[in-house]
């Protein structure tokens, strides 16, 4: 097995296009673009938490960038840089090589420079640090929807959640169901050019990574107002439309997380504009609801009635998302 520095050396040390220093020294020396703000973001993922011990590593190494690229894309961010933080649990070269190729691929597919990190021995856990450059006063935020807004969500959501809700034997999904599902989980589309399209657009925005009711609550919150979801508007992938009555697939795509979709809020006269940009992007972008005087989120059937929801969204110190 390999020790730590010959990892690194071998299989995180790609060459940098925006880094005046990275790799072999202290700290890494960045420049960022005149007229631009650093957008700064960090997420940890855990084995046996984020992700199966078991699961594939190149499927590991994709996600975790993956999930840091769409905290750039909610910010309307063009990512640059990331810093590796993981522990291993041995010097694997194979599961290392493999999990490296997904994560530099991806890297370089949106243009990041790896500039540092660390590596030590321990169960099994990866942090990544991303940074982003965003022009001055055009960041994305949870704070500054408005009253009147339209609520709109891009893609579909709910499948992740149902590929966790399968595994856990809560709901039972067909092998193709599950395929879709399950490649949802494992391998976001994290939504980068829609982020930058929606700069002076969206009055708000956020990624749905924790649930859509619970990551529209944190815009409410922040923005000190009422947001409505309109469910039979919420879209689901062609696989589960037919049973979005179905107690687990509404609880899945309202509260499962995972998606890392664009929620973002945005007024009404900018819908023409919304759907170029959906064509733009190629991606769709749903109207599902509506900005509102108040506080929280309110979820409503087609009759116009309340539904209530058993949770918002994930919770890592929640016994149930245990």
């Amino acid at each position: 097995m390999a020790g730590e520095f010959d990892l690194i050396r071998r299989y995180f040390s790609p060459a940098t296009h925006h880094t005046l220093l990275a790799g072999g020294d202290d700290a890494a020396l960045i420049v960022a673009t005149s007229g631009t703000e650093i957008a700064v973001s960090t997420d940890m993922l855990v084995g046996g938490r984020h992700f199966d011990l078991d699961a594939p590593p190149e499927r590991i190494g994709y996600k975790a960038l993956a999930v840091n690229l769409s905290d750039m894309a909610a910010m309307g961010a063009n990512p640059r840089w990331a810093t590796l933080s993981i522990a291993l649990p041995s010097g694997d070269e194979a599961w290392v090589a493999s999990f490296a190729r997904s994560f530099l691929k991806l890297a370089e597919r949106y243009d990041v420079d790896l500039i540092g990190g660390d590596t030590t021995r321990g169960p099994l856990n990866i942090c990544v640090q991303i940074m982003g450059e965003v022009p001055a006063g055009q960041a994305l935020k949870r704070s500054t929807a408005q009253i009147g807004d339209i609520v709109w969500v891009s893609g579909t959501v709910g499948d992740a959640a149902l590929a966790l809700a399968h595994r856990k034997g809560r709901h039972t999904l067909t092998p193709d169901q599950l395929a879709q599902a399950q490649t949802r989980l494992d391998l976001p589309q994290p939504r980068v050019a829609l982020g930058i399209a929606l700069r002076g657009v969206a009055h708000s925005a956020i990624d749905v990574s924790d649930g859509l009711a619970g990551d529209l609550g944190h815009i409410a919150e922040c923005s000190a107002v009422k947001a409505v979801i309109d469910w039979p508007r919420v879209p689901l992938s062609a696989g589960f439309e037919h049973a979005r009555e179905d107690p687990t697939v509404r609880a899945c795509a309202l509260a499962g997380g995972d998606d890392y979709e664009l929620c973002f809020t945005a007024p009404p006269h900018s819908s023409e504009q919304i759907a170029r940009i959906s064509v733009q992007c190629g991606l769709p972008l749903t109207a599902i609801g509506r900005v509102e005087p108040g506080a929280g989120v309110e979820v409503r059937d087609g009759s116009g009635e309340a539904i209530v929801l058993a949770r918002a969204g994930f919770d890592h110190f929640s016994d149930a998302d245990g």
